[in-house]
Order: C-alpha cells, then sequence, then structure tokens
C-alpha cells in the first residue's frame, strides 16, 4: 500500500474546506483505498491530508488522468504544500484500514534516520515502540511507513485526544530511551492533527 502525505498552510479555510469535500470524486478510482484527515492541534492554519493506494501504479495511474480536475477547486486555497509518499512497511497494531470514521485524532510523526541505523530503527519500532501503542487505551491502528532517503512514516489513530496525551505523558520518554531513538534518529518532526468527518472520503 502507497501512503500519501500533504500538509500545507492554509489561507483561505472556507474555500479549503469547501474544495476537500470535492475529493469524494475519489470513489470509484481504480487502487484508491481512502482518504482523511484535519487541522494541527498546534497550528490551526495547518492541515494534514491522509490518502491510501493499493500500489503506486494505480497512484501514478491517477495522477495523470484525474488528480488536476479534482484539485482545481482548492486553488488558492493554501501554500507551502510539502507532499511525501511512503510505502506501507508494516502495521501498528493489527490489520491497518485507511478508515477515520471511529477516530478522534491522528498522530504524525516523520523521521530521518541515519543510514547506518535505519535496521535497528525499524527493529525498535516493531519490538518497543508497536507493543506499547498498541496496548495503549484509545488506540485504534496505525502503520509505519518508508520512504528513499532514510524516511519513515508513523501514523497513528485514536480515539481521543485525552488517550494519546496519556499516553505521551506516561511512556514516550521512558520507550524513546529503551529504543535508543535519539541515536537512530537524525532529525524528527510530527503532529496531532484533530481530524474533520466531512474530508474523510
Amino acid at each position: 500500500m502507497l501512503v500519501k502525505w500533504i500538509r500545507c498552510t492554509v489561507v483561505d479555510r472556507r474555500g479549503f474546506e469547501r474544495g476537500q469535500r470535492k475529493w469524494a470524486g475519489l470513489l470509484g478510482e481504480p487502487g484508491f483505498r481512502g482518504q482523511g484527515g484535519g487541522w494541527s492541534r498546534r497550528r490551526p492554519d495547518v492541515a494534514h491530508v491522509f490518502s491510501f493506494w493499493e500500489s503506486r501504479a494505480f497512484y501514478d495511474s491517477f495522477m495523470a488522468r484525474a488528480h488536476d480536475r479534482l484539485a482545481a477547486s482548492q486553488a488558492g486555497s493554501f501554500k507551502d504544500a510539502q507532499v511525501k509518499l511512503f510505502d506501507h512497511r508494516f502495521d501498528v497494531k493489527t490489520g491497518f484500514e485507511p478508515r477515520f470514521a471511529d477516530a478522534d485524532v491522528a498522530r504524525v510523526a516523520h523521521c530521518r534516520v541515519h543510514e547506518e541505523r535505519v535496521e535497528h530503527f525499524a527493529l525498535m519500532q516493531e519490538k518497543v515502540w508497536n507493543p506499547a501503542m498498541a496496548g495503549s487505551p484509545g488506540m485504534l491502528r496505525g502503520l509505519f511507513g518508508e520512504a528513499p532517503g532514510h524516511e519513515f512514516l508513523v501514523l497513528s489513530l485514536w480515539h481521543s485526544a485525552a488517550e494519546h496525551g496519556k499516553y505521551r505523558t506516561e511512556r514516550v520518554e521512558r520507550l524513546g530511551l529503551r529504543a535508543q531513538t535519539e541515536a537512530d534518529v537524525a532529525a524528527m518532526a510530527g503532529d496531532v492533527v484533530q481530524l474533520e468527518s466531512a474530508w474523510t472520503v
């Protein structure tokens, strides 16, 4: 599965939200699996959108055909768009499905990892972080994705912001020490996204 992550700064909120609803046109596209997103809880003008495709070939075909028509309605409503593509490497918890209806927030972490530490980083994600997250109340599902250039995405969906906050406070520092995250990671950025049900496709 291919995961597309778009992050942008919105300059016309109403125009952007109106355009976001037009992406319902993705339904029926060959290889399309789902899309969702919302607003950053830290920076109210930043929007995140996550879309999921069965393969790169299906995604490339869509980009060549229908993408520009669907995107036209959002032209001018945002700036500084950053788009990243990741290959799904494994699930956090079990059986990731790109469904958003039961989730209140998404947590996204984007890591650039030192080349010689890539295997260790992936192993720690599987052996340390995944079990901790999977066992946390309110964590619904998630995935671990990889992009060229030793870049990784950890996306997790949570029942509520409060439950995610509790996991952060109680466990993240301790888990980070155990996983030697500082030694693995060259750069890390993340956000907590308040999901908007109207954006779900």
